[in-house]
């Protein structure tokens, strides 16, 4: 079974969309109003569009591209629309992705849409303008634009109320000694192994993608063709070389929309990886991606795009061999995009955003990439490659039951951002057990899926390979107990936290502990005992905060210094389900003019720590004394040593003040 518009919306049209709404908008919007009547005006919208772009009518098809929709503003009274807008200038174009014909706009489009009064004391009447701009991106318009009576129209300006002026003060605080924080991001070198790591994981990724069976065959007959269609070994050799550099830069173009995104607002790519509702949109694309390992379906993207690329790349010379290896991204898609669309869902749920994804992309495409280069340099290496068999869907077998364990992780995050209480720590772990005995079972060749051949002697190495899987499944059994007999320190920030467990524990701290996850309860209680305070910028759905908790929080030293020594305030920047008391929500008005409302604890906690630490990002740390003084640098993710020094700096810089 083919399905082409799944992996459109999930991945291309996903990172795209994203991209577009941090570049430069294609469409540029002028509005005007006409009076009809006493009661009727009517608003013209005139846009202009980038060459290339397209807008999509209100009456646009169901089924495919977004139609253009102008409503009233939320709440607004005294006036209505009188039907839809009258439109000019739209086309007819066919869509191959949807496969029908679409209403566009292009290059202009005058909108048309009039308006009653239900009150004649209006003076003023706010509409919205929603749609849809495309080219090989697309863009979801959004503006709201407010018009007086008296013919001018200007966008939304939102002034905030004096509850919400107050409140949004009372988030600042009268922070001292504050230069100490500057450096601190710099300083922190973790920073850097994170993105090596995650570079590297990319690379195994590749890796495994190379030993499947949409682009292992691929290997000998690339090389093979640009050895023996050049006119000579030496530019043979270049070609293939330049076509895995571009091969590498593809990827990493695809992470490039995100930068964008990330420096539009430090807290967007933090929203985005503790939806609940995105979550569990990764939760099914990665349950979605497996079972096409498993061979139950193949995923493709349109065939009609590997087409165009496949004619354009006869175009030869350099640019001809960009699109041969675009041609091989897009065919090699039912075995890649399974694992690009975990790369990609790792990347955004982590606190290294758009960084980690192009470290991943940029991994991913280089052990792709290197395949063609040294063969295409060794040609005589090629004799030694193994020939194709069942080994490959083997191999895709296997990628999917990695698939499904790592689709969980996502399940799991939901259920801790939304505090369901549904998926304990236990559960998901017992979970991977029954995942990763299906494994064993299936390398020793107990189970079978659609593409397997017939096993008539099972290898060396997946006898093997299903011994070390068998390990891995008694280490897991374990953490399903009570009092597990080892922690599973090495899987830290994968299953729930310790505390949310189906046997309860005494506190919802990390560790036991007592804290504090109301930044006003915890100062308070360190002004009553005189000690410093440690806060903790945390989230549910954070890898490396658990992994901090798990791997260096529970070095008894450390555990000492927390539970005697501060007081630990938790604040948990994604917890957005769980929405603050009416008369603390508020709006709160943003250095850019805009506003985001707070209305959930997710929603207080991450503004503050942006707002007083110019930071966005989990874990962070911050030592400060009860009036508010910074007693050193703030620490990130970091190493059992580096924390307990930090630690122990920070209690000797307060003594000493």
């Amino acid at each position: 079974m083919k399905i082409k518009y799944f992996i459109s919306l999930s991945i291309f049209l996903l990172s795209f969309s994203i991209f577009s709404q941090t570049a430069n908008n294609p469409i540029k919007i002028e509005t005007s109003i006409k009076k009809v009547s006493d009661t009727e005006y009517d608003v013209i919208f005139n846009a202009k569009l980038y060459k290339g772009w397209y807008l999509y009518s209100q009456y646009n098809p169901e089924n495919a591209s977004l139609p253009l929709v102008i409503s009233l503003q939320e709440n607004e009274t005294g006036y209505e629309l009188v039907g839809k807008a009258d439109e000019k200038d739209t086309f007819k174009k066919y869509s191959d992705i949807w496969e029908k014909e679409e209403i566009v706009f292009k290059e202009k489009a005058t909108i048309t849409q009039r308006i009653k009064l239900t009150n004649k004391d209006i003076t003023q009447i706010k509409l919205n303008f929603f749609g849809q701009v495309c080219e090989t991106a697309c863009i979801n318009v959004d503006e709201n634009f407010t018009f007086t009576l008296k013919g001018n129209a200007i966008k939304e300006v939102i002034h905030v109320d004096e509850k919400s002026k107050n409140l949004s003060e009372n988030l600042k605080l009268d922070l001292k000694n504050t230069s100490l924080l500057k450096n601190s991001n710099k300083n922190n070198s973790k920073d850097d192994n994170g993105l090596f790591n995650i570079f590297f994981l990319g690379f195994i990724g590749g890796l495994l993608a190379l030993l499947t069976p949409c682009v292992f065959p691929m290997i000998p007959l690339t090389v093979s063709f640009f050895t023996k269609q050049s006119q000579n070994k030496r530019k043979g050799k270049f070609n293939a070389i330049l076509y895995g550099a571009f091969i590498v830069i593809i990827y990493i173009l695809l992470s490039l929309p995100f930068h964008f995104l990330d420096n539009l607002d430090p807290e967007i790519l933090n929203t985005i990886s503790t939806n609940v509702w995105l979550n569990i949109f990764f939760f099914t694309i990665l349950v979605f991606f497996a079972f096409s390992f498993f061979g139950f379906y193949e995923i493709t993207l349109p065939s009609s795009w590997g087409n165009k690329m496949d004619s354009a790349s006869s175009v030869g010379g350099i640019i001809g061999i960009f699109f041969m290896a675009l041609t091989l991204a897009i065919v090699s898609f039912s075995c890649t995009g399974p694992i690009l669309g975990s790369l990609l869902a790792g990347s955004l749920t982590s606190d290294g955003g758009a960084m980690q994804l192009t470290a991943g992309m940029s991994g991913f495409g280089l052990a792709l990439a290197l395949p063609f280069a040294l063969f295409a340099l060794f040609p005589s290496w090629l004799n030694s490659l193994p020939k194709s068999g069942g080994w490959l869907n083997t191999t895709k077998v296997v990628l999917g039951f990695l698939e499904l364990a790592l689709a969980f992780k996502f399940l799991s995050n939901a259920d801790l951002v939304a505090h369901w209480e549904l998926f304990k720590r236990e559960i998901f772990i017992g979970i991977w057990v029954v995942l990763f005995t299906g494994l064993a079972l299936y390398l020793f060749g107990k189970i079978k899926f659609p593409h397997d051949s017939p096993i008539k002697k099972l290898s060396f190495f997946r006898i093997s390979f299903g011994i070390l899987v068998t390990a891995f499944v008694i280490y897991l059994i374990p953490g399903t107990f009570k009092n597990p007999t080892w922690n599973l320190s090495s899987l830290s920030g994968f299953p729930p936290p310790q505390f949310h467990s189906i046997y309860g524990q005494e506190s919802d701290c990390p560790l036991g502990l007592n804290c504090y996850k109301d930044f006003d309860e915890g100062l308070a209680a360190a002004k009553e005992n005189n000690k410093p305070i440690l806060l903790d910028f945390t989230g549910w759905a954070c890898v490396n905060c658990r992994k901090m908790e798990e791997n260096v929080w529970v070095d008894p030293s450390i555990y000492q210094i927390l539970k005697e020594k501060y007081i630990l305030i938790s604040l948990y920047v994604d917890d957005n389900e769980k929405a603050l008391p009416k008369d603390q929500q508020f709006d709160f008005l943003k250095a850019n003019g805009k506003v985001k409302k707070i209305k959930t604890f997710g929603d207080k906690w991450s503004t503050f720590q942006v707002i007083n630490f110019k930071n966005a990002s989990q874990p962070y740390y911050v030592l400060m004394s009860p009036d508010l003084e910074i007693l050193n640098k703030a620490q990130q993710y970091t190493d059992r040593d580096t924390y307990y020094n930090w630690l122990k700096e920070g209690l000797m810089n307060f003594e000493k003040k």
